[in-house]
């Protein structure tokens, strides 16, 4: 997309984050166009160095934004995120609760200073008894029984994705989206929060839901009553696996002459999804063998041509060679750390037919050091006493052991 369309070009975000909730914010605002500068310490943001399932985060989450190296432990570097907040539209943190307040920048604080600025913080519980705790993704979905949803009884299981912490996320991002609409009115900021837990509440809200409407709890997902008669992966010939779902009554009817499911097709006892849930007994062991004779490439063909849901059971490494996603910007090229090129997922929304780029690649520590502060108000000789001082950080500057 070109930079002069996006829609958040002009809006200033200073984002102080780590892990995936706050970066996760960042990350969609400066797709859409804003200015994210991230702030982070002399040594660099520590989700740069995580290893196992965590070694994707900060590639994932950081692109377009610039990076501004300072310590904010020393008074110095506190008064340079302060000069950066005098000319931003948008902060952002997730850190504990209370440690923004303990450098001055809560949200009392920096209104009285910056009125029109608007607080964003992504926490692990909104207001009540919990607020004070600390919480992550997994920690959300087992309070919030999306792990018990997912796993097995007796054996909970959180999501294979971040889901909490992206879909927190999100929630933030609308927030200060609805923040600045009001601004437009009234001239103020305020305070948007979002949290891993209430999140969480949100998501299996459905399933509270289900509870009342049935009167039965809900079970997991793994041992739940399908809603629809035909709704399950199936083995093929070829040792793999599709998922299929036929989800109303003409799908039913156009799944069973295509297939030429005639016996199917004749018993009237079938032609309503509820009767055919109740019969999943007889009809599944019959589809399952059927499919079983498939290869998952003909399958697929076959199910396309019909117009039936259906998918290949897919892992992550798939996803690069997908055609689809490789097609129209599906995948946006990013530099890693290391040299390395690579293309991640891009932003999934499209705006006047356009999807979303990376227009600024993955930053080094401190790389925007420099241009970030002479855009403050900062002289060269300013800049350079601070980094002397080991406050600041640029890459031609890193200070010894950093």
């Amino acid at each position: 997309m070109n930079e002069r369309t996006r829609p958040l070009q002009g809006i200033r975000v200073v984002e102080m984050t780590h892990m995936v909730m706050g970066p996760a914010i960042g990350v969609i605002l400066a797709d859409l166009g804003a200015d994210v500068i991230k702030v982070e310490p002399p040594k660099g943001d520590n989700t740069r160095r995580l290893l196992g399932s965590g070694a994707g985060y900060f590639p994932m989450y950081n692109r377009n934004k610039r990076s501004l190296a300072v310590d904010t432990t020393v008074p110095a570097g506190r008064a340079v995120v302060d000069a950066l907040l005098a000319d931003a539209d948008v902060f952002i943190e997730n850190f504990r609760p209370g440690a923004m307040a303990e450098n001055g920048w809560s949200f009392e604080a920096l209104s009285q200073k910056h009125p029109r600025l608007i607080c964003c913080s992504a926490k692990g519980f909104l207001g009540g008894p919990y607020e004070q705790r600390t919480a992550l993704d997994e920690v959300a979905q087992m309070m919030g029984g999306l792990a018990y949803m997912t796993g097995l009884p007796g054996k909970p299981m959180r999501a294979g994705a971040s889901v909490i912490d992206v879909t927190g996320g999100m929630f933030c991002v609308i927030g200060i989206l609805a923040a600045l609409e009001e601004r437009h009115r009234t001239g103020r900021g305020q305070q948007v929060t979002a949290s891993l837990f209430e999140t969480t509440a949100f998501l299996c809200g459905q399933h509270m839901a289900q509870g009342v409407v049935t009167g039965k709890p809900a079970p997991p997902m793994t041992q739940r009553l399908s809603a629809w008669g035909v709704y399950d992966i199936f083995d093929t010939a070829d040792a793999d696996q599709v998922f299929i779902a036929v989800v109303s009554d003409t799908q039913w009817r156009k799944f069973c002459a295509a297939f030429d499911f005639q016996g199917f097709l004749a018993d009237r006892s079938l032609d309503t999804n509820s009767g055919r849930v109740q019969q999943r007994e007889r009809t599944m062991p019959f589809l399952r063998e059927q499919f079983r004779g498939w290869k998952k490439a003909a399958l697929m063909d076959k199910l396309e041509t019909i117009g039936l849901p259906f998918a290949p059971v897919s892992k992550p490494e798939d996803l690069f060679d997908d055609p689809h996603l490789n097609a129209q910007g599906g995948l946006v090229p990013l530099t890693l750390p290391d040299g390395r090129s690579t293309k991640l997922p891009a932003l999934p929304l499209e705006m006047s037919g356009q999807r979303f780029d990376a227009w600024r690649d993955l930053p080094q520590i401190g790389q925007h050091t420099q241009e970030t502060l002479r855009e403050a108000g900062f002289s060269d000789a300013e800049i350079a006493e601070l980094a002397a001082a080991g406050v600041l950080r640029w890459p031609e500057a890193a200070p010894k052991g950093a």
